[in-house]
């Protein structure tokens, strides 16, 4: 009888030595999960979840997608030290067409806004080596 007592002494143990471990690493890995957190809004949560569900040909399946993409989207924006020119889905997609239907020799509205700047650009500059020129 004693040395069933010892043996099952031995297995609770053995197994609340296991369990101590395990409580260790969940603690661990709370710790690890808090440390990354960031705490977002509720009401913000609910919109990016009903963007991820309305805009769902965007290929986001979940909001930690959505926002990793976001945040990457911002720090790039900002790391490169870009300025935004906002123009409504209608109005551009309206103009691809447009560029489309007229045969210009651009492929996109991005091409085009942007040549556009670097032809602007290059006349400004002809327009000052001119002025001096004349002065």
């Amino acid at each position: 009888m004693k040395a069933q007592n010892e043996d099952k002494r031995s297995n609770l143990t053995h197994l609340l030595d296991g369990l101590t471990s395990q409580v260790d690493i969940i603690q661990e890995a709370i710790k690890t999960i808090l440390g990354l957190s960031v705490i977002l809004p509720t009401d913000l949560i609910a919109q990016i979840e009903n963007f991820i569900v309305t805009h769902n040909r965007l290929g986001f399946t979940a909001r930690e997608d959505f926002v990793i993409d976001a945040i990457t989207f911002k720090l790039d924006w900002l790391r490169n030290n870009n300025e935004r020119l906002e123009i409504s889905r209608e109005q551009y997609d309206e103009l691809n067409e447009v560029i489309k239907e007229m045969g210009m020799p651009l492929i996109t509205v991005d091409e085009f806004i942007h040549n556009q700047i670097n032809d602007i650009l290059e006349k400004y500059s002809n327009y000052i080596i001119s002025k001096r020129r004349n002065t």
